[in-house]
């Protein structure tokens, strides 16, 4: 994105015309809750991402981490397996002496846990020859592999992993009559169950594990305080059931409307799928997905969508990159001081424009009325970026950023 800087909107005192894209402001690093480091390299160098995931959170972590990001792991849910559970051992039962013509089976995890129950109850060999004379549907390919690694042989699998396409050709084809098993996957699915049964087929759900509130809440009471405190800036979801038990927990804790704020302006939420934004999407929540329903991809989405946020700033011949928790000067992460960042994000907020030293005292967190801390949180930035003279002192009036105009044209399209 270029904006002009004209010799005259660099003045000393000139009223700002336009602020930089420089993402969240008042930003500090997360300190109240352990946050997994990451090497100062990689497209993701300098920002801080939120993972709720319950599963595959290392691997999620990993990739994170490989691409520079620091990692604030708090899961949002936790999976109770039903093994013993007299609702899925009725269900299974009713399969077992009433065939049905269609099984749907939506996550990996659920379909080996349901055969494992089975095979503890000494039913897995009857539920295989059940489930190998009836149609078999897989939501995607991790399903698929499961399928396939139990014996079976699956007759579809929508190539985009949504239950929507399921539906969709389910009821072009005509149900009517038939008997469908859903394998459910934690939470129920009224919408997919309702439209085969108004359709009329008899849906018998298969309820393999339910998703549950964490047992200790303080990590997720944690990223709920970074995410609202704009400490973080993008938060990761992986299935619907934890956007929605971040959203229920800010509901309790009396700061729903803080984090939806956050979420719609300030922190990325990335989802791995429209099905997973669901529960964001109905409170209006925008939200960024890949192209493809994976990890890999939604890390990709990140590497593209953060830096994007962030608008390189000419400043004293050097090229500034203001991110999350630390700074690019040229390409090299510097680590800022928390005092450091705000000060550094007010100025950049007014680039090449003086900012009082009043003004800047009130970007402080917890500043009292010395402007003596100004001065004192002033000499660790310059110290911290490496380079003093990214930042000029304004006699008696304040302090401005020494933003090169002539170079803006050069790193505006960057």
């Amino acid at each position: 994105m270029h904006r002009d800087h004209s010799a005259a909107s660099t003045a000393p005192g000139a009223p700002a015309a336009t602020a930089p894209a420089t993402g969240p402001t008042t930003k500090d690093p997360v300190t109240t809750d352990p946050v997994t480091k990451a090497p100062a390299t990689g497209p993701l160098a300098g920002f801080t991402v939120g993972v709720t995931a319950a599963r595959r959170a290392d691997e999620l972590g990993a990739l994170l981490r490989r691409r520079g990001a620091a990692v604030l792991h708090a899961p949002a849910l936790r999976i109770v397996p039903l093994a013993d559970d007299a609702e899925l051992l009725s269900a299974t039962k009713q399969l077992l002496d009433h065939a049905p013509a269609l099984v749907i089976a939506t996550t990996a995890i659920g379909f080996r846990g349901w055969v494992e129950a089975a095979e503890g109850w000494g039913l897995g060999e009857a539920l295989l020859a059940r489930l190998r004379g009836a149609r078999l549907l897989a939501r995607g390919p991790k399903v698929r592999g499961a399928i396939r690694a139990a014996g079976l042989t699956e007759e579809w699998s929508p190539a985009s992993e949504s239950l929507a396409e399921v539906l969709d050709r389910l009821l072009e084809e005509g149900v009517e009559g038939s008997r469908i098993a859903v394998q459910l996957h934690g939470e129920p699915l009224p919408g997919f169950v309702e439209s085969l049964r108004a359709a009329g087929a008899e849906v018998v759900g298969v309820p393999v594990y339910r998703w549950m509130p964490p047992e200790d809440l303080a990590p997720l009471d944690r990223l709920l305080d970074a995410t609202v405190a704009r400490a973080l800036d993008a938060v990761t979801f992986t299935s619907a059931p934890a956007a929605a038990s971040l959203l229920d927990r800010a509901e309790r804790r009396g700061m729903r409307d803080e984090l939806l704020d956050a979420l719609r302006h300030d922190v990325l939420p990335a989802c791995v799928g429209p099905v997973t934004a669901l529960p964001l999407e109905a409170h209006d929540i925008p939200t960024s997905q890949p192209e493809r329903f994976r990890l890999g991809p939604l890390v990709q989405l990140l590497t593209r969508e953060l830096p994007g946020r962030v608008r390189p700033l000419p400043v004293a011949g050097r090229r500034l990159e203001i991110r999350g928790h630390a700074v690019l000067v040229d390409g090299e992460l510097r680590a800022v001081p928390p005092a450091g960042m705000a000060l550094l994000r007010a100025l950049a907020r007014r680039p090449g424009w003086v900012v009082p030293r009043a003004d800047l005292l009130r970007s402080l967190p917890g500043a009292g009325r010395d402007e003596h801390a100004v001065e004192t949180a002033m000499a660790r930035l310059r110290t911290a970026l490496g380079a003093p003279k990214l930042i000029q002192t304004v006699v008696k009036r304040g302090y401005r950023l020494a933003l090169d105009p002539s170079s803006d044209a050069k790193y505006a399209d960057a």
